[in-house]
């Protein structure tokens, strides 16, 4: 689906020696976004962290991107999602906004999906990849944290 005339996708990326690297990006919430801004984050990510480490740090990002626009903007590309990824030393901080609803992360973030359901992974994927995890009071905004050992 062509992004809506109305709404365009702005990324901005900066790197600097002392405090690492970030994106930030206003996206429209279809999918082709979820994709943009994952190969900008494999690209910027290669250099810094090891095939292992960026594969849970994409997983997560994918996650908390595809969520806020399936499931937070109903896929409406007039809706924007906002994204923070910031990386420095061994530290992955990853902010995802949309304008939907927000859901009861409280009373789902125990919740393990049923093995044959196509969907209701999200919250089990941040609880295994995550270091942290943080949802705002509305359920439409969440920052995850990853912190990587030494060497992985």
């Amino acid at each position: 689906m062509p992004v809506s005339a109305s709404f365009q996708q702005s990324i901005e990326c900066t790197t600097d020696a002392r405090t690492g690297w970030q994106i930030r990006a206003v996206l429209p919430a279809i999918l082709d976004s979820v994709e943009s801004i994952s190969a900008e984050f494999r690209s910027r990510s290669k250099c810094t962290l090891p095939p292992r480490a960026g594969f849970a740090a994409e997983l997560l990002l994918r996650e908390a991107l595809t969520n806020a626009v399936i499931h937070g903007s109903g896929a409406n590309p007039a809706m924007p999602v906002h994204c923070a990824i910031r990386m420095r030393d061994r530290k992955l901080i990853i902010a995802v906004a949309d304008c939907g609803p927000g859901f009861d992360w409280r009373g789902r973030y125990g919740w393990t999906a049923d093995i044959a359901s196509c969907s209701g992974r999200g919250l089990e994927i941040f609880r295994k990849f995550a270091t942290r995890v943080r949802f705002n009071a509305r359920g439409n905004a969440v920052t995850i944290v990853k912190v990587f050992e030494e060497g992985v």
